[in-house]
Protein backbone atom coordinates (compact mmCIF):
# COMPACT_ATOMS: atom_id res chain seq x y z
CA UNK A 1 0.00 0.00 0.00
CA UNK A 2 2.65 2.85 0.87
CA UNK A 3 5.13 2.76 -1.97
CA UNK A 4 8.88 3.09 -0.37
CA UNK A 5 10.77 6.18 -2.00
CA UNK A 6 14.44 5.28 -1.47
CA UNK A 7 17.11 6.72 -3.45
CA UNK A 8 20.01 4.41 -5.39
CA UNK A 9 21.64 2.50 -2.16
CA UNK A 10 24.87 2.86 -1.35
CA UNK A 11 26.20 -0.80 -3.00
CA UNK A 12 24.54 0.03 -6.07
CA UNK A 13 26.57 2.98 -6.85
CA UNK A 14 29.88 1.48 -5.69
CA UNK A 15 28.75 -1.07 -8.53
CA UNK A 16 28.50 1.90 -10.80
CA UNK A 17 32.06 2.95 -9.74
CA UNK A 18 33.39 -0.75 -10.20
CA UNK A 19 31.41 -1.26 -13.74
CA UNK A 20 32.78 2.20 -14.58
CA UNK A 21 37.00 0.92 -14.37
CA UNK A 22 35.78 -2.34 -15.94
CA UNK A 23 34.61 -0.59 -18.93
CA UNK A 24 37.69 1.81 -19.12
CA UNK A 25 40.09 -1.30 -18.95
CA UNK A 26 38.31 -3.86 -21.49
CA UNK A 27 38.15 -0.20 -23.63
CA UNK A 28 41.69 -0.05 -23.33
CA UNK A 29 42.24 -3.42 -24.65
CA UNK A 30 39.82 -3.38 -27.80
CA UNK A 31 42.20 -0.55 -28.80
CA UNK A 32 45.05 -2.63 -28.29
CA UNK A 33 43.87 -5.48 -30.75
CA UNK A 34 42.39 -2.61 -33.23
CA UNK A 35 46.07 -1.42 -33.14
CA UNK A 36 47.54 -4.96 -33.44
CA UNK A 37 45.15 -5.57 -36.44
CA UNK A 38 42.51 -7.93 -34.76
CA UNK A 39 39.44 -5.78 -34.46
CA UNK A 40 36.63 -8.50 -34.09
CA UNK A 41 33.63 -5.53 -35.05
CA UNK A 42 35.17 -6.11 -38.70
CA UNK A 43 33.79 -9.22 -39.03
CA UNK A 44 30.16 -9.52 -40.43
CA UNK A 45 29.90 -13.86 -40.02
CA UNK A 46 30.99 -17.01 -38.58
CA UNK A 47 29.95 -20.11 -40.78
CA UNK A 48 28.93 -22.17 -37.96
CA UNK A 49 27.88 -25.66 -38.28
CA UNK A 50 27.48 -27.35 -34.52
CA UNK A 51 26.70 -26.77 -31.32
CA UNK A 52 27.72 -27.80 -28.23
CA UNK A 53 24.69 -29.85 -27.34
CA UNK A 54 24.79 -31.74 -30.15
CA UNK A 55 28.69 -32.49 -29.96
CA UNK A 56 28.32 -34.19 -26.53
CA UNK A 57 25.08 -36.21 -27.81
CA UNK A 58 26.08 -37.26 -30.78
CA UNK A 59 30.23 -37.65 -30.09
CA UNK A 60 30.62 -41.82 -31.52
CA UNK A 61 29.96 -40.27 -34.91
CA UNK A 62 31.73 -36.66 -34.83
CA UNK A 63 34.89 -38.56 -33.24
CA UNK A 64 38.15 -37.35 -34.78
CA UNK A 65 35.72 -34.62 -37.18
CA UNK A 66 35.82 -31.41 -37.95
CA UNK A 67 33.33 -28.59 -36.66
CA UNK A 68 32.71 -25.10 -36.60
CA UNK A 69 31.05 -23.87 -33.47
CA UNK A 70 30.50 -19.95 -31.81
CA UNK A 71 29.80 -18.93 -28.08
CA UNK A 72 31.24 -16.92 -25.26
CA UNK A 73 34.50 -18.23 -23.00
CA UNK A 74 33.15 -18.96 -19.58
CA UNK A 75 36.36 -20.36 -17.82
CA UNK A 76 39.63 -20.22 -18.86
CA UNK A 77 42.58 -22.39 -17.60
CA UNK A 78 46.07 -21.15 -19.23
CA UNK A 79 49.21 -23.77 -18.74
CA UNK A 80 51.77 -21.40 -21.18
CA UNK A 81 51.78 -23.02 -24.32
CA UNK A 82 47.70 -24.54 -24.38
CA UNK A 83 44.93 -23.35 -22.69
CA UNK A 84 41.59 -24.69 -21.92
CA UNK A 85 38.34 -23.01 -22.04
CA UNK A 86 34.72 -23.71 -21.87
CA UNK A 87 32.62 -22.06 -24.62
CA UNK A 88 29.22 -21.90 -24.19
CA UNK A 89 25.83 -21.34 -26.65
CA UNK A 90 22.63 -21.17 -26.76
CA UNK A 91 22.54 -25.35 -26.43
CA UNK A 92 24.71 -25.57 -23.40
CA UNK A 93 29.14 -25.70 -22.80
CA UNK A 94 31.92 -27.83 -24.31
CA UNK A 95 35.45 -27.77 -23.29
CA UNK A 96 37.96 -25.84 -25.87
CA UNK A 97 42.08 -26.48 -26.35
CA UNK A 98 43.90 -24.29 -27.92
CA UNK A 99 47.75 -24.86 -28.38
CA UNK A 100 50.00 -22.37 -29.77
CA UNK A 101 51.70 -25.11 -32.18
CA UNK A 102 48.19 -25.73 -33.76
CA UNK A 103 47.12 -22.18 -34.35
CA UNK A 104 50.41 -20.72 -35.09
CA UNK A 105 52.35 -17.84 -32.41
CA UNK A 106 51.11 -14.47 -33.62
CA UNK A 107 47.25 -16.47 -32.90
CA UNK A 108 47.60 -17.58 -30.11
CA UNK A 109 49.32 -14.33 -28.20
CA UNK A 110 46.46 -12.69 -29.34
CA UNK A 111 44.44 -15.00 -28.09
CA UNK A 112 45.90 -14.93 -24.67
CA UNK A 113 44.77 -10.93 -24.61
CA UNK A 114 40.86 -12.11 -24.69
CA UNK A 115 38.56 -12.24 -21.73
CA UNK A 116 36.22 -14.27 -19.94
CA UNK A 117 33.18 -13.57 -21.79
CA UNK A 118 34.32 -12.45 -25.67
CA UNK A 119 32.40 -14.06 -27.76
CA UNK A 120 34.30 -16.24 -30.33
CA UNK A 121 34.49 -18.50 -33.38
CA UNK A 122 36.70 -21.74 -32.98
CA UNK A 123 37.13 -24.50 -35.99
CA UNK A 124 38.74 -28.24 -34.90
CA UNK A 125 38.31 -31.54 -34.45
CA UNK A 126 36.41 -33.27 -31.93
CA UNK A 127 38.07 -35.75 -29.56
CA UNK A 128 38.31 -36.81 -25.62
CA UNK A 129 40.91 -36.04 -23.43
CA UNK A 130 42.64 -38.46 -21.38
CA UNK A 131 40.69 -37.59 -18.76
CA UNK A 132 37.35 -38.59 -20.52
CA UNK A 133 36.10 -35.07 -21.33
CA UNK A 134 34.39 -34.19 -25.18
CA UNK A 135 36.31 -31.49 -26.72
CA UNK A 136 37.00 -29.54 -29.35
CA UNK A 137 41.01 -29.29 -30.50
CA UNK A 138 41.45 -26.36 -32.02
CA UNK A 139 42.86 -25.50 -35.61
CA UNK A 140 41.74 -22.05 -36.08
CA UNK A 141 40.38 -19.52 -33.62
CA UNK A 142 39.23 -15.75 -33.92
CA UNK A 143 37.37 -13.04 -31.55
CA UNK A 144 33.49 -12.25 -32.87
CA UNK A 145 32.97 -9.77 -30.35
CA UNK A 146 34.46 -8.16 -26.71
CA UNK A 147 31.70 -7.20 -24.64
CA UNK A 148 33.05 -3.85 -22.83
CA UNK A 149 30.35 -4.43 -19.95
CA UNK A 150 30.18 -6.68 -17.81
CA UNK A 151 26.55 -6.88 -16.37
CA UNK A 152 24.98 -8.45 -19.15
CA UNK A 153 26.88 -11.16 -19.20
CA UNK A 154 25.99 -12.85 -15.75
CA UNK A 155 23.04 -14.26 -17.80
CA UNK A 156 25.70 -16.77 -19.37
CA UNK A 157 28.04 -17.01 -16.82
CA UNK A 158 26.24 -17.24 -13.40
CA UNK A 159 23.82 -19.88 -14.37
CA UNK A 160 21.77 -19.05 -11.20
CA UNK A 161 20.76 -16.12 -13.27
CA UNK A 162 19.91 -17.85 -16.40
CA UNK A 163 17.82 -20.27 -14.13
CA UNK A 164 15.60 -17.30 -12.96
CA UNK A 165 14.75 -16.10 -16.02
CA UNK A 166 14.09 -19.29 -17.55
CA UNK A 167 11.51 -19.65 -14.56
CA UNK A 168 10.16 -16.43 -15.04
CA UNK A 169 8.92 -17.23 -18.52
CA UNK A 170 7.68 -20.71 -17.28
CA UNK A 171 5.91 -18.97 -14.20
CA UNK A 172 4.28 -16.48 -16.64
CA UNK A 173 3.04 -19.10 -19.19
CA UNK A 174 1.81 -21.56 -16.40
CA UNK A 175 -0.45 -18.52 -14.79
CA UNK A 176 -1.56 -18.13 -18.45
CA UNK A 177 -2.04 -22.05 -18.61
CA UNK A 178 -4.13 -22.00 -15.39
CA UNK A 179 -6.25 -18.79 -16.36
CA UNK A 180 -7.05 -20.28 -19.87
CA UNK A 181 -8.56 -23.40 -18.39
CA UNK A 182 -11.03 -21.81 -16.34
CA UNK A 183 -12.39 -19.44 -19.14
CA UNK A 184 -10.35 -16.70 -19.26
CA UNK A 185 -9.91 -14.22 -21.84
CA UNK A 186 -6.33 -12.63 -22.08
CA UNK A 187 -6.82 -8.80 -23.55
CA UNK A 188 -4.39 -6.23 -24.30
CA UNK A 189 -5.47 -2.60 -22.84
CA UNK A 190 -3.84 0.88 -23.52
CA UNK A 191 -0.65 1.82 -22.21
CA UNK A 192 -1.00 5.18 -22.99
CA UNK A 193 -3.51 7.25 -21.16
CA UNK A 194 -5.06 10.59 -21.87
CA UNK A 195 -5.94 11.48 -17.77
CA UNK A 196 -4.21 11.73 -14.48
CA UNK A 197 -6.42 9.86 -12.67
CA UNK A 198 -7.38 9.94 -8.93
CA UNK A 199 -5.29 6.75 -7.93
CA UNK A 200 -2.44 6.96 -5.37
CA UNK A 201 0.88 7.12 -7.38
CA UNK A 202 2.52 9.09 -9.63
CA UNK A 203 2.42 8.74 -13.20
CA UNK A 204 5.25 9.09 -15.64
CA UNK A 205 4.09 12.20 -18.40
CA UNK A 206 4.82 12.56 -22.05
CA UNK A 207 3.78 14.16 -25.15
CA UNK A 208 1.71 13.13 -27.73
CA UNK A 209 3.24 15.71 -30.59
CA UNK A 210 0.25 15.05 -32.95
CA UNK A 211 -2.72 15.73 -30.93
CA UNK A 212 -0.14 18.37 -29.27
CA UNK A 213 -1.06 16.95 -25.61
CA UNK A 214 0.46 15.52 -22.82
CA UNK A 215 -0.89 11.68 -22.19
CA UNK A 216 0.80 9.52 -19.03
CA UNK A 217 1.93 6.10 -18.66
CA UNK A 218 -0.15 3.31 -17.21
CA UNK A 219 -0.24 3.07 -13.51
CA UNK A 220 -3.01 0.36 -13.78
CA UNK A 221 -5.08 -1.56 -16.08
CA UNK A 222 -8.21 -1.87 -13.69
CA UNK A 223 -10.47 0.98 -15.50
CA UNK A 224 -9.90 -0.75 -19.35
CA UNK A 225 -10.23 -4.25 -17.96
CA UNK A 226 -13.67 -3.51 -16.47
CA UNK A 227 -15.23 -1.50 -19.39
CA UNK A 228 -14.65 -4.99 -21.09
CA UNK A 229 -16.99 -6.66 -18.29
CA UNK A 230 -19.40 -4.07 -18.82
CA UNK A 231 -19.32 -4.83 -22.66
CA UNK A 232 -20.30 -8.33 -22.11
CA UNK A 233 -16.93 -10.60 -21.77
CA UNK A 234 -17.21 -12.34 -18.02
CA UNK A 235 -13.61 -13.73 -17.48
CA UNK A 236 -10.68 -11.10 -18.42
CA UNK A 237 -7.15 -10.91 -17.74
CA UNK A 238 -3.51 -8.80 -19.03
CA UNK A 239 -0.31 -9.82 -18.27
CA UNK A 240 0.72 -6.09 -18.56
CA UNK A 241 3.49 -3.35 -17.84
CA UNK A 242 2.91 -0.81 -15.39
CA UNK A 243 4.84 2.06 -14.72
CA UNK A 244 5.10 3.97 -11.71
CA UNK A 245 7.16 7.60 -11.00
CA UNK A 246 7.92 6.56 -7.78
CA UNK A 247 11.23 5.30 -5.53
CA UNK A 248 13.44 2.26 -5.66
CA UNK A 249 14.06 -0.58 -3.41
CA UNK A 250 14.78 -4.23 -3.52
CA UNK A 251 10.96 -4.39 -3.80
CA UNK A 252 10.54 -1.74 -6.28
CA UNK A 253 11.39 -0.92 -9.59
CA UNK A 254 9.48 1.86 -11.66
CA UNK A 255 8.47 -0.50 -14.25
CA UNK A 256 6.94 -3.58 -13.31
CA UNK A 257 4.46 -6.30 -14.42
CA UNK A 258 1.57 -7.09 -13.20
CA UNK A 259 -1.41 -9.65 -13.96
CA UNK A 260 -4.87 -8.24 -13.38
CA UNK A 261 -8.37 -10.18 -14.22
CA UNK A 262 -11.67 -9.83 -13.67
CA UNK A 263 -15.11 -12.08 -13.76
CA UNK A 264 -18.51 -11.74 -13.54
CA UNK A 265 -20.64 -12.84 -11.02
CA UNK A 266 -18.01 -13.79 -8.54
CA UNK A 267 -16.76 -11.61 -5.73
CA UNK A 268 -13.57 -11.48 -3.04
CA UNK A 269 -14.27 -14.72 -1.76
CA UNK A 270 -14.04 -16.43 -5.28
CA UNK A 271 -10.61 -14.14 -5.87
CA UNK A 272 -9.54 -15.59 -2.41
CA UNK A 273 -10.03 -19.18 -3.40
CA UNK A 274 -8.28 -18.39 -6.98
CA UNK A 275 -5.29 -17.20 -5.10
CA UNK A 276 -5.00 -19.91 -3.16
CA UNK A 277 -5.41 -22.68 -5.86
CA UNK A 278 -2.78 -20.99 -8.11
CA UNK A 279 0.04 -20.75 -6.19
CA UNK A 280 -0.18 -23.80 -4.72
CA UNK A 281 -0.42 -24.99 -8.42
CA UNK A 282 2.78 -22.61 -9.27
CA UNK A 283 4.53 -23.33 -5.94
CA UNK A 284 4.07 -27.47 -6.59
CA UNK A 285 4.64 -26.76 -10.46
CA UNK A 286 8.04 -24.55 -10.24
CA UNK A 287 9.57 -25.67 -6.93
CA UNK A 288 8.58 -29.52 -6.71
CA UNK A 289 6.61 -29.14 -3.50
CA UNK A 290 4.20 -26.72 -1.78
CA UNK A 291 6.32 -25.90 0.90
CA UNK A 292 9.33 -23.25 -0.50
CA UNK A 293 12.20 -21.93 0.90
CA UNK A 294 12.43 -18.15 0.95
CA UNK A 295 15.82 -16.43 2.26
CA UNK A 296 15.19 -18.15 5.88
CA UNK A 297 11.59 -19.08 6.05
CA UNK A 298 9.96 -22.03 4.72
CA UNK A 299 6.89 -20.54 3.33
CA UNK A 300 3.90 -23.18 3.07
CA UNK A 301 1.47 -22.14 0.36
CA UNK A 302 -0.72 -25.31 0.25
CA UNK A 303 -2.19 -25.35 3.60
CA UNK A 304 -5.41 -23.52 3.72
CA UNK A 305 -3.85 -19.94 3.73
CA UNK A 306 -5.11 -17.28 7.34
CA UNK A 307 -7.47 -14.61 6.99
CA UNK A 308 -7.94 -12.21 9.16
CA UNK A 309 -10.15 -8.76 8.72
CA UNK A 310 -7.79 -6.08 8.74
CA UNK A 311 -9.79 -4.88 12.40
CA UNK A 312 -9.12 -8.31 13.84
CA UNK A 313 -5.37 -8.41 12.60
CA UNK A 314 -4.85 -4.84 14.19
CA UNK A 315 -6.33 -5.83 17.42
CA UNK A 316 -4.37 -8.93 17.28
CA UNK A 317 -0.98 -7.81 16.53
CA UNK A 318 -1.18 -4.04 17.73
CA UNK A 319 -4.07 -4.82 20.64
CA UNK A 320 -6.15 -2.06 19.68
CA UNK A 321 -9.93 -2.67 18.85
CA UNK A 322 -11.51 -0.36 16.22
CA UNK A 323 -15.03 -0.95 17.97
CA UNK A 324 -13.96 1.57 20.76
CA UNK A 325 -13.17 4.12 18.28
CA UNK A 326 -16.68 6.11 18.41
CA UNK A 327 -15.39 9.38 16.33
CA UNK A 328 -12.45 10.15 14.55
CA UNK A 329 -10.89 11.65 17.15
CA UNK A 330 -10.90 8.84 18.86
CA UNK A 331 -8.63 6.82 16.33
CA UNK A 332 -6.33 10.06 16.15
CA UNK A 333 -5.92 9.84 20.49
CA UNK A 334 -5.45 6.15 19.97
CA UNK A 335 -2.72 6.65 16.78
CA UNK A 336 -1.07 8.92 19.22
CA UNK A 337 -0.55 7.04 22.23
CA UNK A 338 0.84 4.36 20.08
CA UNK A 339 2.78 6.94 18.11
CA UNK A 340 1.26 5.77 15.04
CA UNK A 341 2.24 8.48 11.96
CA UNK A 342 -0.97 9.65 10.64
CA UNK A 343 -1.83 12.62 8.40
CA UNK A 344 -2.89 15.62 10.88
CA UNK A 345 -6.10 17.15 8.86
CA UNK A 346 -7.84 15.04 7.12
CA UNK A 347 -7.39 11.09 8.94
CA UNK A 348 -10.30 9.29 9.09
CA UNK A 349 -11.25 5.98 11.93
CA UNK A 350 -10.08 4.01 7.93
CA UNK A 351 -6.98 5.92 7.65
CA UNK A 352 -5.92 5.38 11.14
CA UNK A 353 -6.92 1.74 11.20
CA UNK A 354 -5.12 1.82 8.12
CA UNK A 355 -2.05 3.17 9.15
CA UNK A 356 -1.98 1.00 12.72
CA UNK A 357 -2.12 -2.24 10.05
CA UNK A 358 1.14 -0.78 8.63
CA UNK A 359 2.98 0.30 11.98
CA UNK A 360 2.32 -3.21 13.62
CA UNK A 361 0.70 -5.86 11.47
CA UNK A 362 2.43 -6.25 8.28
CA UNK A 363 5.92 -7.29 9.30
CA UNK A 364 4.08 -10.32 11.18
CA UNK A 365 2.55 -11.64 8.33
CA UNK A 366 5.19 -14.32 6.90
CA UNK A 367 3.37 -17.60 5.99
CA UNK A 368 0.68 -16.62 3.23
CA UNK A 369 -2.24 -14.46 4.97
CA UNK A 370 -5.42 -12.79 3.69
CA UNK A 371 -6.55 -9.68 5.08
CA UNK A 372 -9.94 -8.71 4.24
CA UNK A 373 -12.89 -5.96 4.92
CA UNK A 374 -10.55 -2.88 4.24
CA UNK A 375 -12.09 0.80 5.29
CA UNK A 376 -13.55 2.74 2.79
CA UNK A 377 -11.43 5.35 2.94
CA UNK A 378 -8.74 3.48 1.42
CA UNK A 379 -10.87 1.84 -1.06
CA UNK A 380 -11.89 3.77 -3.90
CA UNK A 381 -12.83 0.89 -5.78
CA UNK A 382 -14.12 -1.78 -4.05
CA UNK A 383 -17.68 -2.73 -2.92
CA UNK A 384 -19.05 -1.69 0.59
CA UNK A 385 -20.23 -4.44 2.95
CA UNK A 386 -23.75 -4.73 3.41
CA UNK A 387 -23.42 -5.13 6.66
CA UNK A 388 -20.81 -2.65 7.70
CA UNK A 389 -20.75 -0.10 5.21
CA UNK A 390 -17.81 1.55 6.68
CA UNK A 391 -15.80 -1.28 5.39
CA UNK A 392 -15.70 -2.72 1.44
CA UNK A 393 -15.04 -6.25 0.17
CA UNK A 394 -11.57 -6.01 -0.25
CA UNK A 395 -8.40 -8.00 0.90
CA UNK A 396 -4.99 -7.49 -0.12
CA UNK A 397 -2.69 -10.74 0.87
CA UNK A 398 0.79 -11.08 2.30
CA UNK A 399 3.83 -12.93 2.10
CA UNK A 400 7.29 -12.99 4.08
CA UNK A 401 6.00 -9.77 4.91
CA UNK A 402 5.10 -8.23 1.84
CA UNK A 403 2.13 -7.63 -0.22
CA UNK A 404 1.47 -9.77 -2.87
CA UNK A 405 -1.87 -8.78 -4.76
CA UNK A 406 -5.15 -7.42 -4.29
CA UNK A 407 -9.15 -7.93 -4.65
CA UNK A 408 -12.02 -6.53 -4.42
CA UNK A 409 -15.48 -7.40 -4.87
CA UNK A 410 -16.17 -4.68 -7.81
CA UNK A 411 -18.05 -1.39 -6.99
CA UNK A 412 -20.43 -1.63 -9.63
CA UNK A 413 -22.56 1.18 -8.23
CA UNK A 414 -21.78 4.91 -10.59
CA UNK A 415 -23.27 6.79 -7.73
CA UNK A 416 -21.41 5.58 -5.11
CA UNK A 417 -18.13 5.03 -7.78
CA UNK A 418 -18.49 9.21 -8.76
CA UNK A 419 -18.60 10.66 -5.37
CA UNK A 420 -15.50 8.33 -4.46
CA UNK A 421 -13.77 9.58 -7.49
CA UNK A 422 -14.20 12.62 -6.77
CA UNK A 423 -13.01 12.33 -3.44
CA UNK A 424 -10.11 10.77 -4.32
CA UNK A 425 -8.91 13.79 -7.08
CA UNK A 426 -9.67 16.06 -4.66
CA UNK A 427 -7.29 14.96 -2.54
CA UNK A 428 -4.46 14.37 -5.16
CA UNK A 429 -5.24 17.75 -6.52
CA UNK A 430 -4.46 18.94 -2.89
CA UNK A 431 -0.90 17.05 -3.46
CA UNK A 432 -0.53 19.37 -6.47
CA UNK A 433 -1.35 16.46 -9.04
CA UNK A 434 -3.68 17.18 -12.27
CA UNK A 435 -5.64 14.12 -11.32
CA UNK A 436 -9.43 14.35 -13.48
CA UNK A 437 -12.30 12.38 -12.83
CA UNK A 438 -12.72 9.46 -15.79
CA UNK A 439 -15.64 10.09 -16.67
CA UNK A 440 -15.98 7.74 -19.61
CA UNK A 441 -15.45 5.09 -16.96
CA UNK A 442 -18.36 6.27 -14.91
CA UNK A 443 -20.13 6.04 -18.18
CA UNK A 444 -19.25 2.65 -18.77
CA UNK A 445 -21.09 1.74 -15.14
CA UNK A 446 -24.25 3.82 -15.86
CA UNK A 447 -24.49 1.29 -18.62
CA UNK A 448 -24.71 -1.58 -15.85
CA UNK A 449 -22.03 -3.84 -14.82
CA UNK A 450 -22.70 -7.07 -13.00
CA UNK A 451 -21.48 -8.14 -9.66
CA UNK A 452 -17.71 -8.74 -10.37
CA UNK A 453 -14.52 -9.97 -8.69
CA UNK A 454 -11.32 -8.47 -9.46
CA UNK A 455 -8.03 -9.36 -8.60
CA UNK A 456 -4.18 -7.77 -9.15
CA UNK A 457 -0.69 -9.17 -8.29
CA UNK A 458 2.86 -8.16 -9.14
CA UNK A 459 4.33 -10.65 -11.49
CA UNK A 460 7.71 -9.91 -10.13
CA UNK A 461 7.51 -10.00 -6.51
CA UNK A 462 5.67 -13.46 -7.75
CA UNK A 463 8.94 -14.80 -8.99
CA UNK A 464 10.87 -12.99 -6.25
CA UNK A 465 9.08 -16.01 -3.86
CA UNK A 466 9.35 -18.84 -6.39
CA UNK A 467 13.04 -18.29 -7.22
CA UNK A 468 14.23 -17.20 -3.55
CA UNK A 469 15.94 -13.71 -5.26
CA UNK A 470 16.15 -11.26 -2.15
CA UNK A 471 15.62 -8.52 -4.87
CA UNK A 472 13.26 -7.42 -7.68
CA UNK A 473 16.11 -6.43 -9.48
CA UNK A 474 17.66 -10.05 -9.20
CA UNK A 475 14.42 -10.95 -11.47
CA UNK A 476 14.44 -8.36 -14.20
CA UNK A 477 16.05 -8.61 -16.87
CA UNK A 478 17.04 -4.98 -17.39
CA UNK A 479 15.99 -3.09 -13.82
CA UNK A 480 16.03 0.58 -14.00
CA UNK A 481 19.88 2.06 -13.02
CA UNK A 482 21.06 5.32 -13.40
CA UNK A 483 23.18 5.28 -16.43
CA UNK A 484 27.10 4.46 -16.27
CA UNK A 485 28.79 7.95 -17.29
Amino acid sequence: MNEEKNNIPAEEAAEEVNLSELLQLRRDKLEELRREGHDPFVLTSFDQDNHAARIVADFEQLEGKDVAIAGRIMTWRDMGKASFIDLQDGTGRIQVYIRINDVGEEAYAAFRKWDVGDVIGVKGFVFRTRRGEISVHTKEIVLLAKPLRQRYLDLIINPEVKDTFIKRSRITSLIRQFLDARGYLEVDTPVLHTLEIGAAARPFVTHHNTLDMDMYLRIETELYLKRLIVGGFEKVYEVGRIFRNEGMSVKHNPEFTTVELYEAYADYHDMMDLVEELYAYLAREVCGSAVIPYQEAQIDMGSPWQRLSMVEAVKKYAGVDYADWKTDADAQAAADAKGVHYEKNAATKGDILAAFFDAFVEEQLIQPTFIYDYPVAISPLAKRKASDPEFTERFEYFIYAREMGNAFSELNDPVDQRERFVRQVDEKRRQGANAEVDEDFLNALEYGMPPTGGLGFGLDRLVMLLTNSASIRDVLLFPTMKPVK
